[in-house]
């Protein structure tokens, strides 16, 4: 793996690892709880960066995504958590937060992420490949971990 892959990876990590870290110290129904002011909650952002990791990274080069398409549909970018996200989510989300990056390494040794499908985000940059996927995706799990570091005072 080159050096840019890995360095992208140690900030995902770092970056789950906080994000873990407040998704561990509420309980289901404070997760799943909607802040005055907010359209979603920290079970729906830990579930969104999960999602989204995966349609930049798998979906994007047309290898087939590790959870399945009603997981991905709660938490893909546009959704909100109506009704409240299923009790069912709450393990695989944490679970998933360490567990979709050990799978991803692996799978950046084993698949073929080199079919890249170009695509411009709403963020208005354009990804051209999987090493563009991983930098866009920790900028974007880093806004989600900001925003779930303002919930968390509200929950």
């Amino acid at each position: 793996m080159e050096k840019k892959t890995q360095n992208a990876i140690a900030l995902l990590r770092a970056t789950r690892k906080n994000i873990q870290g407040i998704y561990n110290n509420y309980n289901f129904d404070q997760l799943n709880s909607v802040p005055a002011g907010f359209n979603n909650n920290l079970l729906w952002n830990a579930g969104h960066v999960i999602a989204t990791m995966e349609l930049l990274t798998y979906g994007l080069t047309g290898l087939p995504l590790p959870s399945d398409k009603e997981f991905i549909g709660r938490y893909r970018k546009g959704s909100k958590p109506e009704p409240p996200c299923p009790e069912g989510d709450y393990g695989l989300i944490g679970e998933g937060l360490s567990k979709s990056v050990d799978r991803l390494v692996s799978d950046l040794e084993t698949l073929d992420f080199s079919n890249f499908k170009e695509y411009t985000t709403s963020y208005g940059v354009t990804l051209s490949s999987i090493e563009d996927a991983l930098t866009f995706n920790n900028m974007h799990e880093a806004m989600h971990l900001g925003t779930m570091l303002a919930m968390k005072r509200l929950v």
